[in-house]
């Protein structure tokens, strides 16, 4: 199984390079990429630096074009499949039919991944795309359980990639409306959750409040931590009391599904944040790197070390993890 590391940064894709990533995924800095804050992502002249530093290290680039095209902006996102050519980048992964058939068509040699912002979660899905745009790979939605994601393994006719790490949204992806209500701009094309013009900080007697385009989401005492603040992930009052009423900030961790991923043929492991630090990617591409080679080495005498657990709970959104819709044994 291939490892492949987020990079919101240069710095932070020569840390995934450095320690043991087959694979890193970066985005441009627009809305093509659903991670679109200011001061993260690429511009052409870091993207260069980045595919040549990776190249040099034998490992791969994927370029995150995972947002919707409106009409008025498709430019930009032709333009970004254009620049992913001339680049000589690995693999595009692409949410949108529009930009997949441009891709396809124009550059028929370029490897094509699907988005799990496409929300593929069957196997005539699969079939379509693959048969449509000839793609390589497609990345799994985070609500399936490990009993679905094995029956479309067994038939999938492309390869699969499954998220390993990293924080986790309660929604579906690529059909989050959300925070386009509070906000008016949609994370399905705007790229951000919760765009940055949108937030805003107070400290009041009661605590620090975050509001989202002026609606309180949360309101944090002295000393408590406090993530990047999201519509789904605030604390509400409800029923008389106030918690986390849609989502608690978790991260999802699959160390201990890694033989039964491996026996199912999944291709490839994605750790999320490329919104997170280089000493983010740093920490936790040592720990799925290690993992991963002690899982090859021998599925039946694997075991999750504690050393990697420890690191890995510093690391996760609320200092908790979770294995989230992997568990569901309903589904």
């Amino acid at each position: 199984m291939e490892l492949v590391c987020p990079a919101g940064s240069l710095p932070a894709l020569k840390m995934a390079v450095d320690h043991g990533a087959n694979a890193v995924y970066t985005g441009l800095q627009d809305a093509t990429n659903a991670r679109h804050f200011a001061g993260l992502n690429f511009n052409h002249s870091q993207l260069a630096q980045g595919i040549d530093y990776a190249h040099q290290h034998g490992v791969k680039i994927l370029l995150a074009l995972n947002t919707y095209p409106q009409q008025q902006l498709w430019r930009q996102w032709q333009y970004a499949v254009d620049l992913a050519a001339d680049k000589a980048i690995d693999a595009l992964i692409i949410a949108d039919i529009g930009v997949l058939d441009y891709a396809a068509n124009k550059y028929p040699d370029l490897n094509r991944h699907l988005s799990v912002q496409a929300s593929a979660t069957n196997h005539a899905a699969l079939q379509f795309y693959q048969q449509e745009f000839a793609i390589k790979r497609a990345v799994l939605p985070r609500v399936l359980s490990l009993a679905q994601v094995e029956q479309l393994a067994a038939q999938s006719p492309v390869q699969l990639e499954v998220f390993g790490f990293g924080s986790l949204c309660i929604m579906v992806e690529g059909r989050c409306i959300l925070s386009s209500y509070v906000t008016g701009d949609s994370p399905n094309t705007y790229g951000a959750c919760s765009p940055a013009h949108a937030v805003s900080w107070q400290e009041k007697p009661a605590g620090l409040e975050t509001r989202l385009n002026g609606i309180l989401i949360d309101c944090r005492k002295q000393g408590e931590s406090a993530g990047y603040p999201t519509l789904c992930k605030g604390r509400f009052n409800s029923g008389g009391r106030t918690y986390y009423a849609l989502e608690e900030p978790t991260s999802l961790n699959t160390l201990a599904l890694l033989p039964k991923l491996q026996q199912m043929g999944i291709g490839a492991i994605k750790i999320e944040g490329r919104q997170r630090s280089p000493a983010y990617v740093k920490k936790v591409t040592q720990v799925w790197r290690a993992a991963l080679d002690a899982c090859m080495q021998s599925t039946t005498s694997y075991q999750v070390q504690p050393s990697w657990q420890q690191v890995l709970a510093q690391l996760a959104e609320g200092n908790q993890t979770t294995l989230g819709a992997y568990q569901r044994a309903w589904q």
